[in-house]
């Protein structure tokens, strides 16, 4: 059944779909469409013309004859050169717009994706749907669809008018006809499934390459480059064969179709220029008229063949990305509730949640965060202390239990609203490519330049920002890199302070800085986390010690729960000895 779709010429489900794109310009459409009629009734009026002129005003000699019919051609080619021109540019102008409103809403959708939807897919071929399919389905108008329509109706048009003109010679020209047609419903089929394998090999090559441009320094680092290099040239070498597919399925039917046409041409010269010499059954005119017909008929029949590559690859294309928009994976935001403000009082109660079915990373977790307490969570990694942060932003959706803040479902809450009032803090930050302005901001007209300086005057980083070239609208460059991790890790938190959260979550958020940022940063949350409730997953002593309670996570559980002092006390328990080993050392350098 996959290939017998894969086959299809035209997958008229696909082109329904598209056209719902199209709704809003339909007059456009409507413009084309009628230009495109009138492009093949004019293709055929020149030849036509032409046989006239050469037996009615040149056969007789008839010069003021020949001159009016030689205007009344260069109107009409004036005419075609028109609304051939009409035609190419609002059929672009077209797929344009359709591929514009097609693109936003993608991005759209893709925004609102699962955390897991993105932990299973590679980013290059996301960039691939987004971008470069886009461009195909463009084409899909600009070259493919109403292309192949107007060459269609201009063979009609074209075959009518010869046999109204001759139909003997009309015969001849249609009886090699079946041949060319032949040749190009296999060259479509195979192409079809060349494109196809063109497709893929391009999302390889895009995320492949996409991800060794990112992790470069890993590569450097580790010497891995001779490697990666023959890795890329075997996909590279891939994507080669997949086009040299279409290089060969086109090399082979184009010379089949040009030489049709000129077998085609020879036998209406022998057997018209017979007629015309033995019987003057067929005159001089029909002669030229059909010379000048018969490529009319075979290289828009050729031009197809070629238009359908082009179609078919805008089909592939339209497949993939409306497969991404078909994808289900958004958490269901159908909380009605809309807060403007947390007390902070946070519970989880029976928590079961797992990120692949079966395996369980939070086994029935239990725990109570009052308003303005600051909890911290220590753990060996994997224990699920960064899951407890994703599961309060609903990134995910947990499998049992409930999550509430101040005694309300997280599920009753829009996403929106929920969100808005928890400011996280990442042990890895992601700055983009704009000024530190726009990265703390993340271009929230509520947020002014004046108050995000007050912001870092308040936690103590002011003067480290102004230090920069150009202070506040210095670009950091793509990921930050302008930066060191330190100063990125003091960009990220004024970004969360300048938001007024309810909530604060630190997630290992001084676990990769140097000491004068760290400094900075345990004092800035000192002052933050005052009167404000706060989740720290723990990495450094110093916020361990000061927080509330501290929660003890192991493999999904939560096994000890107190303050500092209280689970120092306990005698073998999993704190004191994770503290023993670890902790101790960092309080002796």
């Amino acid at each position: 059944m996959t290939n017998k779709k894969q086959d299809k010429i035209l997958d008229f489900s696909l082109l329904t779909r598209l056209s719902f794109y199209v709704k809003p310009y339909k007059w456009v459409f409507i413009g084309v469409f009628l230009a495109v009629v009138l492009l093949a009734a004019l293709s055929s009026a020149v030849p036509y013309l032409t046989q006239y002129v050469v037996d009615n005003n040149i056969a007789k000699q008839d010069a003021e004859g020949f001159l009016f019919f030689v205007v009344i051609m260069l109107g009409l080619l004036l005419a075609q050169t028109f609304f051939q021109l009409f035609f190419i540019y609002y059929a672009g102008w077209l797929g344009q717009n359709v591929v514009k409103d097609i693109r936003v809403k993608l991005f759209n959708h893709m925004l609102k994706f699962k955390m897991k939807y993105y932990d299973n897919s590679s980013v290059g071929v996301l960039i691939t749907r987004a971008v470069t399919d886009m461009e195909r389905i463009a084409d899909i108008f600009g070259e493919g669809l109403f292309m192949i329509f107007r060459d269609v109706l201009t063979m009609i048009v074209v075959s009518g008018v010869m046999i109204f003109m001759n139909w003997k010679l009309s015969l001849i020209v249609f009886a090699l006809l079946p041949l060319v047609l032949v040749a190009t419903r296999i060259f479509q089929k195979y192409m079809k499934r060349a494109f196809e394998e063109v497709r893929t090999e391009i999302s390889n090559l895009n995320s492949f390459v996409q991800e060794r441009v990112t992790g470069m320094k890993i590569l450097q680092l580790f010497t891995r480059e001779d490697t990666e290099y023959k890795k890329f040239k075997t996909i590279n070498n891939r994507h080669k064969k997949g086009w040299l597919k279409t290089v060969w399925y086109n090399s082979i039917f184009f010379p089949i179709a040009e030489l049709s046409s000129s077998i085609t041409i020879g036998l209406v010269v022998w057997y018209g220029g017979l007629n015309a010499v033995l019987d003057n059954t067929v005159s001089q005119g029909d002669l030229i008229a059909f010379i000048m017909f018969i490529p009319m008929l075979f290289r828009p029949l050729r031009q197809i063949a070629d238009k359908f590559n082009t179609l078919q690859m805008g089909m592939v294309a339209a497949n993939r990305v409306f497969k991404v928009l078909d994808t289900t994976s958004q958490i269901t935001d159908t909380g009605t509730q809309e807060v403007s403000v947390f007390n902070g009082n946070i519970a989880f109660k029976k928590v079961h949640f797992s990120y692949v079915e079966d395996e369980e990373v939070l086994k029935g977790i239990s725990f109570n965060v009052k308003a303005g307490e600051t909890i911290a969570i220590v753990g060996a990694t994997g224990a699920g202390k960064s899951t407890i942060i994703n599961l309060l932003n609903r990134f995910y959706e947990i499998n049992k239990g409930t999550i509430t803040i101040d005694n309300i479902d997280i599920k009753q809450l829009t996403l929106g609203s929920l969100r808005a009032k928890i400011a996280v803090v990442l042990q890895d930050v992601f700055l983009f490519a704009d000024t530190i302005l726009n990265n703390i901001t993340l271009n929230n007209p509520d947020i002014t330049e004046a108050q995000v300086q007050q912001a870092a005057k308040d936690i103590g980083i002011h003067e480290f920002i102004m230090s920069l070239p150009e202070g506040y609208h210095y670009n950091v460059k793509e990921r930050g890199a302008m930066l060191s991790s330190g100063q990125r890790q003091l960009i990220s938190f004024l970004r969360a302070y300048v938001t007024n959260p309810s909530i604060l979550v630190l997630d290992e958020a001084t676990s990769s800085v140097d000491s004068y940022s760290e400094q900075l940063i345990q004092n800035a949350t000192d002052k933050i986390t005052k009167g404000r409730t706060s989740i720290v997953i723990a990495h450094r002593l110093a916020t361990i010690k000061k927080a509330d309670k501290i929660i003890v996570m192991d493999a999904g559980e939560i096994v000890e729960e107190g303050t500092h002092q209280e689970l120092l006390k306990k005698q073998g328990g999993y704190y004191k000895n994770l503290y023993e080993v670890q902790f101790m050392q960092t309080a002796e350098v």
